[in-house]
Parts: C-alpha cells; sequence; structure tokens
C-alpha cells in the first residue's frame, strides 16, 4: 500500500517539500486509509499534516460517532484536528439541490476556509480507483466527452490531490484491516437510493460477474489512455484560441478565422471562452456549442441566447460571446451637462471650452475631442446612450438615418451598442462619441464661437 501510493503521489508530483496538507477525513474505510498512509509517509515526503471533518448533521448521532472517533484518531496520532457543523438538507432546501450536491458544496468550502485560516498548501482527499470507475461508468451514461471520460484527476489546481486514486476499494479494506483502524461505516452508502450506489451495488457488481472479472482497474486504464489524449488536444486548442480570441471585460470575439480549424479544436476554442466568462463550462452541453457554431455559419446579426444569461452575436463573421447581465442599462440614463465645469459621468470626463472662430486649432487632435458651432446650439446639453427610434444627421448625408443602421454601417458589435455615449443638443444627438458628427452642428464659414468638448474615459 504505501508503496503504490508513493509512486502515485511522485508520478504526479502531488507534494512539495514542507508542504502543509490539509486531509478531509469523514471516518470511513477510505480517509481513514489515506490518513494512516500519509502518515506512514509524512517524514519521507517532509509535509505536515492537519485533518478536516464535516458533520452533515444528518445522520444524528452516528454522525456525532463518526466526529468523536476521527478526534481520538487525530488524537492518538496527535495530528490537529478541525471539525464543522453544517446542515446540509436545510442547505439543499435552501438552494433548491440535492442533498449531494449541498454536501459537496459545504465540504469544499470548509476545505478551502481551512486552507486559508491555517495556510495549508494542499487538501488530501481520498478517492480511490473505485471512485474513478463509478464517475467513468455515470459520465458515460450521460453522454460525456473525452474531458468527461478522463474522470478524476489526481491533481486539480495544484491545491486537491488524490494519493489513492490507483488503490482499489478491496485493497484499503484489507489494509484497515491489518493494521486494526476499525474504521466507521456509513450505512447510507450501502443503500441503493443514489444513482453512485446503484452503480456500486448493483451495476458493477453484474459486470464483474458477467463481462470482465477486473472492470474497476481496465476503466481506470480507459481513463489513463484518455487523459494523454485529453491533454495534447487541450494544449492545441489552447494555443488556438490565444490566436484568435480576443478577451475583455468577460468578453470573448472570435476571430471568424478560428471556425476554419478541424471541429474538435473549434469545440474547444468555443469552451474555454465559455469558461472564461463564466468560470467553468458547466450547464453548457454539446447542443449549445453546435448552436454557437451555427450561428457563425449564418449572417452577420445572428444571436442566440445561453444558459447563464450567455448572449452570442454574429459580427460579420466573427462571434462575440458575453454575459448579458453585465451590460449597463445606460438607455434610461441621461445626464445634464453644465458648460462651466468639469463634468463627471461614471468613470468618464466630459470638458468644454468656447473659444473664437479666429483662434489656431488643430482639428484632427483625436476621435474623442471634437469641436461644433456654438451658434447653433439651443437648450440643455446632456449624455446619454441610445434608445430606440433615435436617428441621427450624419456628416456627408442628407436628412437623418437610424441609428441603428449608423451601427450597423460602422461594424459595432450588438453588445457595443448600448455602451457607446451620445452628446445631445436639445435632445438631438450632434455626437456619437469616438465615431460621428451630426452635419446640423458643424462649423460653417460665418460661425463665430466654436464648442470644444473633450470627453476622457472608458473607451467603447
Amino acid at each position: 500500500m504505501l508503496h503504490k501510493v508513493l509512486r502515485t503521489i511522485r508520478e504526479n508530483a502531488m507534494f512539495n517539500e514542507g508542504d502543509k496538507v490539509i486531509v478531509a477525513v469523514s471516518g470511513g474505510p477510505d480517509s481513514i486509509c489515506l490518513l494512516r498512509v500519509l502518515y506512514e509517509l509524512k517524514d519521507k515526503l517532509k509535509i505536515e499534516l492537519a485533518v478536516a471533518h464535516l458533520n452533515h448533521n444528518i445522520r444524528g448521532k452516528a454522525a456525532d460517532e463518526d466526529a468523536e472517533y476521527v478526534r481520538q484518531f487525530c488524537l492518538n496520532l496527535k495530528i490537529d484536528f478541525f471539525i464543522k457543523k453544517v446542515d446540509v438538507n436545510g442547505l439543499s432546501r435552501e438552494k433548491g439541490i440535492s442533498s449531494e450536491m449541498a454536501g459537496r458544496e459545504a465540504r469544499y468550502k470548509f476545505f478551502n476556509d481551512l486552507k486559508q485560516q491555517i495556510n495549508a498548501d494542499k487538501i488530501a482527499i481520498a478517492h480511490n480507483a473505485n471512485d474513478q470507475a463509478e464517475t467513468v461508468l455515470m459520465r458515460i451514461m450521460r453522454g460525456t466527452g473525452i474531458e468527461g471520460l478522463v474522470g478524476i484527476r489526481p491533481v486539480r489546481d495544484n491545491i486537491y490531490v488524490r494519493p489513492l486514486i490507483k488503490v482499489k476499494r478491496d485493497d484499503i479494506e484489507d489494509y484497515c484491516r491489518k493494521n486494526e483502524l476499525n474504521p466507521r461505516i456509513d450505512k447510507t452508502n450501502l443503500e441503493n437510493i443514489y444513482r453512485r450506489n446503484k452503480i456500486r451495488l448493483e451495476l458493477i457488481p453484474y459486470i464483474k460477474e458477467n463481462f470482465n472479472s477486473d472492470i474497476i482497474m481496465t476503466l481506470n486504464r480507459l481513463s489513463d489512455t484518455l487523459k494523454i489524449d485529453y491533454e495534447y488536444m487541450e494544449s492545441i486548442s489552447l494555443e488556438k484560441y490565444k490566436l484568435y480570441c480576443k478577451e475583455k471585460q468577460k468578453k470573448v470575439t472570435i476571430s471568424k478565422e478560428a471556425f476554419l480549424e478541424h471541429e474538435a479544436i473549434v469545440t474547444r476554442i468555443i469552451r474555454k471562452a465559455l469558461s472564461y466568462i463564466t468560470g467553468s463550462t458547466y450547464n453548457f452541453e454539446k447542443k449549445h456549442i453546435l448552436d454557437i457554431i451555427k450561428a457563425q455559419k449564418g449572417k452577420t446579426g445572428t444571436f442566440v441566447s445561453l444558459p447563464q444569461n450567455i448572449e452570442v452575436c454574429n459580427n460579420y463573421g466573427d462571434l462575440s460571446i458575453y454575459n448579458n447581465t453585465c451590460k449597463t442599462k445606460k438607455d434610461i440614463l441621461e445626464y445634464e451637462l453644465d458648460y462651466h465645469k468639469i463634468n463627471v459621468v461614471g468613470k468618464n470626463k466630459i470638458i468644454f471650452r468656447i473659444i473664437e472662430n479666429n483662434q489656431m486649432m488643430n482639428f484632427h487632435e483625436n476621435k474623442f475631442t471634437r469641436y461644433f458651432s456654438y451658434d447653433d446650439i439651443k437648450g440643455k446639453v446632456t449624455l446619454r446612450y441610445r434608445k430606440n427610434g433615435d436617428r441621427f444627421n450624419p456628416i456627408g448625408i442628407n436628412g437623418t438615418k437610424k441609428l441603428k443602421d449608423i451601427f450597423i454601417d460602422m461594424k459595432i458589435e450588438r453588445d457595443l451598442r448600448d455602451k457607446i455615449p451620445l452628446i445631445c443638443f436639445d435632445n438631438e444627438i450632434a455626437w456619437i462619441v469616438g465615431h460621428k458628427m451630426s452635419n446640423k452642428f458643424t462649423i460653417k464659414e460665418n460661425t463665430r464661437q466654436i464648442l470644444e468638448i473633450k470627453y476622457e474615459g472608458e473607451e467603447v
């Protein structure tokens, strides 16, 4: 056992010398085996151990006895012991999720909070080869891809480590018997009321008896084989993602050239974009990825709504993927500006200067400084954002045109149009900031005074 675990630790570079390791211990055979093995190896590995135990408040007196057993076990080994109680069923009802999911959330929150509290480096979890096989089978039945079939990783985020991942449950139980560890037995693990328990108690024994007596290690070998292929594909897709994608403020723009790549690369690029925006690809299924690819093949303006408030828009073949909750509803906001002071709107400044027409000026200074005929300005000056029905009279065009059509002509991405400031004179749009001026307020030969407007701040 020690040799097998030590080899797994070294092959996956799980620990560095001096690491402080939190061991997650429920009191069952797997976690008690893990704790005892790491205790035996701690001097060789030069690591320090601490134990975390979460009481789910589900099994009443039995759960309290589990906690006391783990506390005494740690006391005998002179290892720091930390415990927390959580009402998992209450958490499940509050969040509207299963008790299994609520328990998992509670455990990992406890582990991560404790990691910060005691300044630990790693968190050791007691997943084993049987857990891996069960996970792979569950994901096969859900129709997963290569990433799902990789299963439980030996190391995740360089924090969570699984030293028992190559050890079968039979060997764990045998180790506990030989060393007289007397672990606690959670009777709910023997009830086939959960999907994983049904796989463990019914499906795997059936496969062992009728098809493959070594199905546990066969599924582990499948996972290992696919892990190699998956890591190679990930390295290629990461290079392509960096080449074709532009990230900005929780938005990703994917260049049209990306969609000339093989579909295996394209789907991974899209998943990386979704992960950047939402933090994970949870809730995104294959059909959503295919909807995004279909949108790119459509015409400009093709629009797709996805889970987690994600929107996708085709902009002349390039795809913009963004979270629509990040868009400020600026169309309902309007700010009256004062000629005689520096106007501050959010992170932006609008500065006015009234000058005589005979003064020297650089009309091409930059796109965020523009000059208007002050003689033609009536009423108040405001800054606002586009509204439905807005029209604009750009230089070079007789009459007005829909602002929406002007944005389309300028190839401004759909999700940016609500963010572009508009300077208005008496409710008439005079300047699409950073872009176009109105023909009505241009400087003429007989203009006596000129209004200079400088816009400083966020560029859209």
